[in-house]
């Protein structure tokens, strides 16, 4: 391959790569139009809610019950050394309302709700049914991207809470194994470090995730192409995205909290 051709391959890349942009860029403000005007489909959001969410819970439970057990007891030793397991409460509790929570959620929720609905989007795409829908006088981008992103962003932000509260009773099984600690000693002593910018800045990181997931894993599938390949290729690059754009996200909003509080 001469130096001509690299070029032209960079230069090809460079321009998809633009329009890749340009073309989610579209996505996103045709959702926020979309979901502004009516039919608003309640019942296939309540839908979208049990499938995408409830359908989580037991994943959410064992991963958040695990995350609390395991994080005590690899916190437990270090602190053991100084004669400061008294300080394990309000540690496990900081951890967890401010990041933990939340990022286990979103990673959980882009790996089986982005790769679910970027699989069911583009098998309805690459069979043609959206396209039938758009025949029948249905606005297949209402129905079913904005019901789907509606309750991503809904029902992550429910989990993510449910999965701190069950990471913490996680942390005072194995606390109360070690110290004989009671629960009300436990939570008093976690929740005094604990500030209202904490569960605000969790909750949006939360909101933000669910968005971002609900989105993706709508795009993807909503122009997937290529058959049954390209319904494959959709879902992984759904939850390879997804995860990216959430670790992101995350920083960035640690950084926006940690300047208020600074501030």
């Amino acid at each position: 391959m001469n130096s001509s051709q690299r070029r032209y391959l960079f230069s090809k890349g460079i321009d998809q790569y633009f329009t890749d942009v340009y073309k989610a860029y579209r996505f996103v403000i045709r959702f926020f139009k979309e979901v502004i005007h009516p039919p608003f489909h309640f019942k296939e959001i309540i839908n979208q809610c049990f499938e995408l969410g409830l359908k989580s819970l037991p994943l959410i439970t064992l991963t958040g019950f695990v995350t609390g057990i395991v994080f005590t007891k690899q916190s437990r030793p270090s602190l053991a050394e100084f004669g400061a397991t008294s300080w394990l409460p309000s540690l496990i509790s900081i951890a967890i309302v401010r990041a933990l929570g939340s990022l286990v959620t979103g990673l959980i929720c882009a790996g089986k709700v982005g790769s679910s609905i970027g699989a069911e989007l583009g098998s309805m795409k690459v069979t043609e049914q959206i396209d039938a829908m758009e025949v029948s006088a249905i606005n297949p981008f209402k129905y079913l991207v904005s019901t789907r992103v509606l309750a991503c962003t809904i029902t992550i932000p429910i989990l993510g809470l449910y999965c701190g509260f069950v990471a913490l009773m996680g942390s005072y099984f194995s606390v109360h194994k070690n110290e004989a600690t009671s629960i009300v000693s436990f939570f008093h002593n976690g929740f005094s470090t604990i500030t209202f910018l904490d569960i605000f800045s969790s909750l949006a990181k939360s909101i933000v995730f669910g968005f971002t997931i609900g989105m993706i894993g709508c795009y993807k599938g909503y122009n997937a192409t290529n058959g049954t390949q390209g319904v494959g290729k959709a879902a992984n690059q759904a939850v390879v995205l997804a995860m990216f754009l959430v670790f992101i996200e995350e920083v960035v909003i640690v950084q926006m909290a940690n300047w208020i509080r600074d501030y």
